[in-house]
């Protein structure tokens, strides 16, 4: 039987240049994630999880909230491995019986039930509640959070607080729902201009840094501080470490917080702060409620200690409809959606995806977790 590879030819082509869009898809996506992975200079670990203790090629992978099309595209950079997706914390407790890790879910359930789990992926920054689930610290289990990722839109948030507060909007928006037109109703020593004001950035981290890039570029002084000694940023005149917070706090017209939960940052935002921050502060918070006391703010608030609040997250949360923080003087509340933007999926997806690849790999995650720190 002979073949006339003249009329084999089209076919041949047609499946050469599938080949050939597929590989382009896959290279254009390994490079915005090589991008990505630069802009937002995110770390690698120190070690390859092949060197951990328990490691094993995995066979098996829970993904949260993951639609086919996602699924399959996840699927593609671990070809070897079974991805499995679940649309809710029951069913990541079911399939998690014989995973290797879990992605999106970390619960005492899961944990509970997936004796075989090493790694975590968790869909965001804050983590405080994965790193309280019995179990995970004593295992050994890797965490890998979305540190950084929500940075650049979380600084914006700040700067909307902060330009919302120094320009009165938070007495101008109530007036204009009522039809008022009052241009008396905030004082001119209160109508700030930012220019030449010190902004103090508590928590130099992922966020901070952004904050802190944001604030110099409007002319601001900022003062900083973080955890551990690091690299001082030239947008940033004077870092200082934990211990220095309350002689910080004086020199700040304005503070913001954006530090994680620990043990160590549980209510350190307390009257003892606020009598020695500098009298008619402004204070933002996004980084998380519990790290204020907030019966000290409010009181803080009610005698102008502080001059004004911008809060994305509040201790309770949701705050009651009751709760005083509503209608202290000079407040902006947002219910924590200073990381929210349009797409803003994406970013983490193409984190997963390049894990995912790590991990199957035996390779060095990117942003792993200190779990002692809690960050």
């Amino acid at each position: 039987m002979k073949f006339d590879l003249r009329k084999l030819l089209p076919y041949l082509t047609a499946c050469l240049l599938l080949v050939a869009a597929f590989r382009t898809e896959a290279e254009e996506t390994d490079a915005v994630t090589t991008r990505l992975i630069a802009e937002l200079g995110l770390k690698e670990s120190a070690r390859p999880v092949s060197e951990l203790p328990g490691w094993r090629a995995p066979g098996r992978i829970v993904v949260a909230a993951a639609d086919p099309e996602r699924l399959a595209w996840l699927q593609a950079a671990v070809p070897g491995v079974k991805l499995v997706g679940v649309k809710n914390a029951e069913e990541a407790a079911r399939e998690a019986r014989d995973a290797d890790a879990v992605v999106g879910y970390c619960t005492a359930a899961v944990l509970e039930a997936g004796s075989g789990i090493r790694w975590i992926q968790a869909f965001y920054a804050g983590v405080e509640r994965c790193i309280a689930v019995p179990g995970l610290a004593a295992r050994g289990i890797v965490l890998t959070n979305m540190q950084k990722i929500a940075g650049p839109v979380m600084a914006e948030h700040v700067l909307a607080f902060m330009l919302g507060l120094a320009r009165g909007f938070a007495s101008y928006v109530p007036l204009q729902e009522r039809g008022e037109w009052s241009d008396d109703a905030v004082p001119a020593e209160r109508m700030w201009s930012l220019e030449g004001r010190t902004i103090f950035v508590v928590g130099l981290g992922g966020i901070g840094t952004e904050v802190a890039r944001r604030a110099h570029a409007l002319g601001m002084n900022v003062i900083a501080t973080r955890n551990t000694p690091q690299h001082k940023p030239p947008f940033v005149s004077e870092q200082g470490l934990s211990r220095d917070l309350l002689a910080f706090a004086g020199r700040a017209d304005v503070i913001v917080n954006c530090l994680p939960l620990t043990p160590e940052t549980r209510g350190v935002f307390d009257r003892k702060f606020f009598d020695a921050a500098k009298r008619g502060a402004l204070f933002i918070n996004v980084g998380r409620g519990a790290s204020v006391v907030t019966a000290d703010l409010v009181a803080a608030l009610l005698d102008g200690r502080i001059g004004g609040a911008g809060l994305d997250v509040t201790d309770p949360e949701p705050l009651p409809a009751d709760h005083p923080l509503w209608r202290a003087p000079n407040v902006l509340i947002t219910p924590h959606v200073s990381a929210m933007v349009e797409s803003s999926d994406e970013p983490r997806w193409l984190i997963v995806r390049e894990n995912l690849r790590r991990y199957a790999a035996g390779g060095r995650l990117l942003s792993v977790v200190d779990v002692q720190r809690g960050y």
